[in-house]
């Protein structure tokens, strides 16, 4: 899954807002806006969004759920 694509799934389960997400994630209110603006991220700044990504989804996930799929 791209990433750009794991933060809109994350930002529509948790309802967080985009500039909360990439301020949270990375420091960056901009982040989403960039990304879908065709923003190019590092691998590392990469690593961290993912990282964000699996913590946010973990507190929203109720017991029994699926995981969500990550194809690199």
């Amino acid at each position: 899954m791209s990433l750009l694509h794991a933060i809109e799934v994350c930002l529509r389960i948790s309802k967080i807002p985009p500039s909360r997400f990439g301020r949270d994630s990375v420091r960056d209110p901009r982040l989403v806006h960039d990304l879908r603006r065709g923003r190019q991220p590092g691998q590392r700044m990469e690593q961290r969004v993912r990282k964000h990504i699996e913590s946010v989804l973990q507190s929203e996930k109720p017991a029994g759920a699926p995981a969500i799929r990550r194809d690199a």
